[in-house]
This record gives C-alpha cells, sequence and structure tokens, in this order.
C-alpha cells in the first residue's frame, strides 16, 4: 500500500553518455542538485546515478548514493528505477528509495521503502515525488 506523499524536490540535471557494456545500446551518468520538502523540511538534494537501455527500449537506473541536507540533519540514500524517454525529450522513471539517517528531524525515513515517481523534460527540469509503503 502507498502512502501520502513524503516530499517532492524540484530538481536541475546534467548528464553525460558513458560506456554501457550492454547489448551495444547507450548508458547516461546525471547528475542532479534542487531542494524541495521531505517531511515537512526544507530540503537540498544531491545525487548521481546511472542508466542502461535495455533492449525494448526502456532504461534501468540506479543510484548509488544521495545525500539530502536540511537544518535538521543529513540523510543518505540509494535508489532504482526504470523508465522511457517521454514524446518531449525528458524522462519519466519510477522505483523505490531507502533513507538512513542518525537526524532525529528525519528518523521517520529509517527503517522504510519509498517509492518515486521522477520526471524530467528536455532541459533537465526535474522533479522527484516520494511515498512511504505502507
Amino acid at each position: 500500500m502507498i502512502g501520502n506523499k513524503a516530499g517532492s524536490m524540484t530538481l536541475k540535471e546534467t548528464s553525460k553518455p558513458i560506456d554501457s557494456g550492454t547489448y551495444g545500446l547507450p548508458a547516461m551518468e546525471t547528475s542532479n542538485v534542487g531542494s524541495g520538502k521531505l517531511l515537512g523540511h526544507d530540503v537540498m538534494a544531491q545525487s548521481t546515478f546511472t542508466a542502461a537501455m535495455r533492449p525494448d527500449g526502456s532504461w534501468y537506473g540506479e543510484c548509488p548514493a544521495g545525500v539530502i541536507f536540511c537544518a535538521e540533519g543529513v540523510a543518505t540514500f540509494k535508489c532504482i528505477g526504470v523508465g522511457n524517454m517521454t514524446a518531449e525529450g525528458g524522462v519519466a522513471f519510477k522505483g523505490g528509495a531507502s533513507f538512513e539517517t542518525t537526524s532525529e528531524g528525519l528518523s521517520e525515513l529509517n527503517g522504510k521503502f519509498y517509492m518515486f515517481t521522477y520526471d524530467s523534460d528536455p532541459e533537465g527540469n526535474a522533479e522527484w515525488n516520494l511515498y512511504p509503503c505502507n
């Protein structure tokens, strides 16, 4: 069961091609930075993820390390997701994330799995929305 939205962040992404080594299809490394709200706190987020095209044209992506900063503390996260290119030239991903923190203000992130939507436009403007799994 998916819970109510836990947070939303607006991000700016930059991408570069990388060697995928799989199927002879493209892969990308994308870094993003931005801000928004998470669990009611004003936050900043930064991460780098890689995504590789699969034979059906969809993309599989992984973020091995991301970080959330806010006045209440810091949290780290990892994500996996699957997505597709949009007709407009952006991307639309859906996936899951897990967080770790020692911050009391962000402790609700610990021990839960979050589903996400990640949508970007051709100019690299992205929105990341997070929903806890109950």
